[in-house]
C-alpha cells in the first residue's frame, strides 16, 4: 500500500513541475519574432463570433475591441478581441503544410509587468483541412488553480504548452501538425482553415474550460471590458502547400545539414547541385539574421560556425522556391 501511495504521490509531483518552453528572453524558448524570415505567409482573412465582456455578467454585451481585419497580414495591424469563449476562424491564400518543426504561430499580444510576470490570454487552436472537422491541440495548463488569476495577475509560459497567447506581443507562439499523425480525418498537408478559441480562464465551475487532461486552465478573468478575452493580432505560416509546380520532394532536399549540432562546431550546408542562384540565411528565432550568403552556382558546401546553444531557422530562398528548415543546436 505504501508503495503504491508513494507511486501516486510522485506522479502527482512530476505532473505539477512538469515545466515547458519559457518566455521570450529566457534559453529554450520557441517563441518567434515577427520579423523572423521563417514566415513566408500570414492569415487572408478572419472570421469572428465574439463572446460576452464578461460570461457571468451578460448585461454588459459582448467584445467589441478591434475588426476582423485586424487578424489578417503581418503582426502590428491591431488586434481583434474575442471575449469570453470567443472564436475566430482564419483562411490562407494557400493550405498549411506538415513541415519539418513548426508549421504556423498564433500572435496575442501579451506584455510583462512587475518583476518577472506577464500578462497572457490564452485559447485554444484548432485546425482543418474542410473547414467543417475541426480537431483541437492538446493543451496542457500547469498553473496553479486554487487562487484566480485577475487582470493584475501574471502567468508563467513554462507552465503551458499548446495554448495560443503563452508569449508577449510581437512574438508568435508555434504549432507543430506532426502532433495529428495518427489521426485519418484531417489532411495534416491540406490544412485550410485555423479556429482559435478563446480560454475562459474562471476557475467558477459555471465557466471554467479545461485542457487536454480535464485540468482547469487558469488565466486573467474576468475582464470586463471592450477588450476582454484572446487578442488575436496574427497567424504565421511556416510550411505552405507546394503551389509553384516545383514538388515538396525537390523543395526538402535543396539543402542538407546535420541536425543537431553544437556550438563552435561548423554548420556544414550542403546544396543540391540543382541550385543555381539563391540566398540562404541562418536566423534566431527573435528575427535576428546570424549569416547572409549568397548562394551561386558551383558551390556545395558553406561552413556556418553558430556560437550559442538555441533554436534556429536556415532559410533558402531562389527565384523557383522558399524553403525553410528548423536547426537545434546545442
Amino acid at each position: 500500500m505504501k508503495k503504491i501511495v508513494a507511486c501516486i504521490f510522485c506522479f502527482l509531483n512530476l505532473a505539477v513541475i512538469a515545466q515547458f518552453a519559457p518566455q521570450v528572453g529566457t534559453d529554450g524558448t520557441t517563441a518567434i519574432h515577427k520579423d523572423s524570415s521563417v514566415f513566408i505567409n500570414w492569415a487572408k482573412s478572419c472570421s469572428i463570433k465574439r463572446g460576452w465582456q464578461n460570461v457571468a455578467d451578460t448585461t454588459l454585451g459582448k467584445a467589441d475591441a478591434g475588426t476582423e481585419e485586424s487578424a489578417t497580414g503581418i503582426p502590428g495591424n491591431g488586434i481583434v478581441s474575442l471575449g469570453d469563449g470567443g472564436e475566430a476562424i482564419l483562411t490562407f491564400n494557400h493550405p498549411i503544410k506538415n513541415g519539418p518543426g513548426y508549421d504556423f504561430a498564433v500572435f496575442e499580444n501579451g506584455f510583462p509587468f512587475g518583476s518577472g510576470a506577464f500578462y497572457l490570454e490564452l485559447a485554444f487552436v484548432e485546425v482543418s483541412s474542410d473547414g467543417n472537422h475541426f480537431v483541437r491541440f492538446n493543451a496542457i495548463s500547469n498553473t496553479d488553480t486554487s487562487l484566480q488569476i485577475d487582470q493584475f495577475s501574471g502567468i508563467d509560459a513554462s507552465k503551458i504548452n499548446n495554448l495560443a497567447g503563452k508569449y508577449i506581443g510581437n512574438y508568435g507562439t508555434p504549432f507543430d501538425l506532426d502532433e495529428f499523425l495518427p489521426l485519418s480525418s484531417i489532411n495534416i498537408n491540406q490544412i485550410t482553415h485555423i479556429r482559435i478559441v478563446d480560454v475562459v480562464g474562471s476557475m467558477d465551475n459555471n465557466f471554467a474550460k479545461q485542457d487536454s487532461r480535464g485540468i482547469k486552465i487558469n488565466d486573467p478573468w474576468p475582464t470586463p471590458f471592450g477588450s476582454s478575452g484572446f487578442d488575436l493580432d496574427a497567424v504565421g505560416v511556416i510550411h505552405q502547400f507546394a503551389i509553384d509546380g516545383i514538388s515538396d520532394v525537390k523543395k526538402e532536399s535543396s539543402f542538407q545539414f546535420q541536425n543537431p549540432i553544437n556550438t563552435h562546431q561548423n554548420l556544414n550546408i550542403r546544396f543540391d547541385k540543382s541550385i543555381e542562384k539563391g540566398i540562404l540565411r541562418v536566423g534566431q528565432v527573435d528575427g535576428s539574421i546570424v549569416s547572409e550568403t549568397e548562394v551561386r552556382d558551383g558551390i556545395n558546401e558553406h561552413p556556418i560556425q553558430i556560437d550559442k546553444q538555441g533554436m534556429y531557422f536556415i532559410s533558402l530562398q531562389t527565384e523557383e522556391a522558399f524553403v525553410t528548415k528548423r536547426l537545434i543546436v546545442n
